[in-house]
């Protein structure tokens, strides 16, 4: 339903805005805006630009907002970040980030990395936060916990957080599988992982491999054989079964060289960047994406399709608009 506003016909004095009254703020749920806007009385408090106090809720200018320290997450994807900037510039900001107070008019982040860096992108002048007391170890916790709990790290990046916070904040297993809700084996699976070579390691982070396929190279004692045997993952796509079939076998070694079996000699790099392709290439046309590269720096890129309707929707996609 459209408000509909008349004025009249006699002119009446309306005061002068302010500067400060006049800033944009963007984006914003009516909601969640009419419950900051019954928290303060002055337009200034909800912009932020005054202390607020300890376990409340106002906006805050995003320039007055310094990046958390102790961030765990290390990889933003940029294309999903623009796709939050977008939607943050329909939906506006759906849940406020978690900050801490260091100034008049200076804040640290706790949590909500992806927002606030997607809020700039959507062009906010500011943005709704829940302002914390904390102190240094209490911002690495809740930032590492706050981020397991979403699920949204990969298993490099739990490993990782796992590490830090039994490191940095002397938890013990235990006491760590209890802050984040997860049984101490679960903890100590992921915890193994930072024992992997680091090309594997990468290769779990960007994807290449599960957490199936990684726990599987964790039962193979040497760091070499593990490098072997993750090269043939990749390249002969097999499932966490056949890994854990080879394991048993004691086979961790390359494929021979009359095997049937593709070629294992290419860089653990180039292997994962192929792959990671392959998916982006795949997820493009929505149909099987090959990419076959040769010793010689050539190759060929190839699109399977079903059916002649099917080929020619990737024609379409193809072609130039």
């Amino acid at each position: 339903m459209a408000l509909r506003v008349s004025m009249s016909e006699k002119h009446e004095e309306k005061p002068t805005p302010t500067p400060l009254a006049k800033r944009r703020v963007g984006g914003l749920g009516r909601g969640l805006n009419a419950l900051i806007e019954g928290s303060y009385e002055k337009k200034s408090e909800r912009l932020g630009l005054v202390p607020h106090p300890a376990n409340s809720v106002g906006l805050i200018p995003t320039d007055q907002i310094e990046a958390n320290p102790y961030q765990p997450r290390t990889h933003f994807d940029q294309e999903a970040l623009q796709d939050l900037a977008e939607s943050i510039k329909v939906q506006g900001i759906i849940q406020p980030v978690t900050v801490r107070q260091t100034g008049p008019a200076a804040y640290q982040l706790i949590s909500g990395e992806r927002r606030l860096q997607a809020s700039r992108l959507a062009g906010l002048e500011a943005i709704p936060a829940y302002i914390r007391k904390a102190d240094d170890q209490q911002m690495l916790e809740m930032a590492l916990i706050e981020n397991i709990q979403r699920e949204n790290l990969n298993a490099i990046e739990i490993a990782l957080s796992y590490q830090r916070l039994v490191s940095e904040c002397n938890l013990k297993q235990e006491e760590l599988g209890d802050r984040v809700g997860k049984n101490r084996s679960t903890v100590t699976n992921y915890l193994r992982l930072l024992k992997l070579p680091p090309d594997i390691q990468i290769g779990l982070r960007d994807s290449v491999i599960s957490m199936g396929h990684a726990r599987a190279l964790l039962s193979v004692d040497d760091a070499a054989a593990q490098l072997n045997l993750f090269r043939r993952i990749v390249t002969e796509e097999m499932s966490v079964r056949r890994v854990e079939q080879l394991v048993r076998q004691g086979v961790s070694a390359p494929a021979a060289k009359n095997d049937s079996a593709p070629a294992t000699d290419q860089p653990v790099v180039q292997v994962a960047e192929i792959k990671r392709a392959e998916r982006h290439l795949s997820d493009r046309f929505g149909s099987r994406v090959q990419v076959k590269p040769t010793a010689q720096g050539r190759g060929e890129i190839r699109i399977s399709f079903d059916s002649a309707e099917d080929m020619h929707r990737i024609i379409s996609i193809l072609q130039p608009a």
